[in-house]
C-alpha cells in the first residue's frame, strides 16, 4: 500500500469500538441504560442499533436509538457536525421523517471521547439519534410511484433548506470533499485503485467530459444545500394502504446527513437517480420517474437538464473509484463498501452503450408524461 494511502487510513481511522465499549458510551455520555446493542453497516464511521431500558430516571427516554461514532478526521470538525445536527432538527420540525438528536448529560448534542486502541489515543465525536422505522429502499419492491415520491422528497428537502440559517453554515462549503459532484476531478488521485479494465476506461472518459462540458456550466446552475447521499440504504420506507386498497410504500425515514455540502439542485436529482438505478429491474427507466417527482417541486432549467446524464455518470464514477480505494484501506469492510459497485460498473457501461441522447429521451419523455396526467 502506498504511503499516501497509509496516511489516509490513519487520518480517517474508522472507529473500532466493541459492543461493550459502545454500550458503556451510551451509559456514560447519555445516561441511558442499554438492554441490547447491535452493530449497523457503515462506510467510514461506526453505527450501533441500541435498545434502551426504561428506568425511573428515564421514564420518557427513547426505546431505540442509533449511536453514531465519527471517524477521527470528521471528529476534527465539530462545527460541521453541529450544523448537521441542527439541519436534522430543522427538517424534523418542518415535517420531514428525520431522526431526533438526543442531548448528552452535559446538554450537548455531541460529545468527544478518547480511546486507546493499542497504537495511540484517538478521539471520536459521538451522537445519539432516533432509530427510525421502516426498511431501506434496497430491500423494497421499487415502483414508479415510489420513485416519483423519492424524487419529490429530494427536491422538497433542498428547497426547504433555503430557509435554514446557522452562524457556522460556511462549514458546508467543502471545497475538497471528494463526494461533492463539483469535485469529480479529485478522482484522478484515487483512480489507480480500479486497476486496468473497461470500467477504468469509462471513468477516465467521464472525468474528462466533466472537465470539458460540466465545469463551464457550474456558474449557471442554481445553488443549494444538498443532502448528497440519498441512496437506497439512506431512505427508509414502510407499507401503507392506497385509496384502492392496494399496498404501497411511503418514505418513513431519511438517514445519514454526513455528506451534506453546498452544491446545486441538479446534483441532488442526479445523485438520487444513480442510486435508485442500482435497485431497479429497469434502470434506464428510473430517471424519468425521479425527475418527474423532483420537477413537481423544482423544475430544472434547460442547461441543468443538459448536464443531468453526465452528472449521473459522474456519481457512478465517484462510487466505483472511492469504493475500490476504500477497500484498500479497510479490506475488512469490503462487503459493505462494494454494495453499489457490484452493479454500478455494469450500469455505467450500459449508460454509455445506450448513449446520452437515447437515455435522455426516455427520462424526459417519462417526466413529460406526468405533466400530461399519465405516468409511463
Amino acid at each position: 500500500m502506498a504511503s499516501g494511502a497509509n496516511q489516509q487510513k490513519q487520518a480517517l481511522s474508522k472507529p473500532a469500538f466493541t459492543e461493550a465499549q459502545a454500550s458503556a458510551l451510551v451509559e456514560s455520555v447519555f445516561g441511558l441504560k442499554v438492554s441490547k446493542i447491535q452493530p449497523l453497516p457503515s462506510y467510514d464511521d461506526q453505527n450501533f442499533h441500541v435498545h434502551i431500558s426504561r428506568t425511573k430516571d428515564t421514564p420518557d427516554g427513547p426505546a431505540e436509538c442509533v449511536l453514531k461514532i465519527s471517524n477521527t478526521e470528521t471528529s476534527k470538525n465539530p462545527d460541521l457536525i453541529e450544523v448537521q445536527n441542527c439541519i436534522i432538527t430543522f427538517l424534523k420540525a418542518a415535517g420531514f421523517p428525520t431522526g431526533s438528536v438526543y442531548h448528552a448529560k452535559e446538554d450537548n448534542m455531541t460529545s468527544l471521547v478518547s480511546v486507546d486502541n493499542g497504537s495511540g489515543t484517538r478521539s471520536h465525536l459521538v451522537r445519539l439519534l432516533t432509530y427510525l422505522p421502516g426498511s431501506p429502499v434496497a430491500q423494497t419492491p421499487i415502483s414508479p410511484e415510489l420513485l416519483y415520491e423519492i424524487g419529490r422528497l429530494a427536491a422538497k428537502l433542498d428547497k426547504t433548506l433555503e430557509t435554514f440559517h446557522h452562524p457556522k453554515l460556511w462549514t458546508l462549503h467543502r471545497d475538497n470533499f471528494v463526494w461533492n459532484l463539483k469535485n469529480v476531478p479529485l478522482l484522478d488521485k484515487y483512480i489507480d485503485a480500479l486497476g486496468q479494465n473497461r470500467t477504468r476506461e469509462i471513468v477516465e472518459q467521464v472525468i474528462q467530459l466533466f472537465k470539458k462540458e460540466v465545469v463551464t456550466k457550474l456558474s449557471h446552475f442554481r445553488e443549494c444545500i444538498n443532502h448528497g447521499d440519498l441512496n437506497d440504504h439512506n431512505i427508509l420506507v414502510q407499507p401503507s394502504e392506497s385509496a384502492s386498497g392496494n399496498a404501497v410504500y411511503e418514505v418513513s425515514g431519511v438517514l445519514d446527513f454526513g455528506d451534506m455540502s453546498y452544491g446545486y439542485y441538479v446534483f441532488e436529482v442526479a445523485i438520487t437517480i444513480m442510486y435508485m438505478m442500482i435497485e431497479s429491474k429497469n434502470p434506464i427507466q428510473v430517471g424519468g420517474h425521479i425527475l418527474a417527482g423532483f420537477e413537481s417541486i423544482v423544475p430544472l432549467t434547460a442547461i441543468e437538464k443538459s448536464a443531468l446524464f453526465l452528472l449521473v455518470c459522474c456519481r457512478f464514477c465517484q462510487s466505483l473509484v472511492m469504493a475500490a480505494y476504500s477497500c484498500q484501506l479497510h479490506p475488512e469492510n469490503r462487503e459493505y463498501l462494494m454494495t453499489t459497485s457490484k452493479t454500478g460498473g455494469k450500469l455505467l457501461q450500459q449508460m454509455f452503450d445506450v448513449g446520452q441522447r437515447a437515455v435522455e429521451e426516455v427520462w424526459f419523455e417519462t417526466a413529460r408524461s406526468y405533466k400530461a396526467g399519465s405516468s409511463m
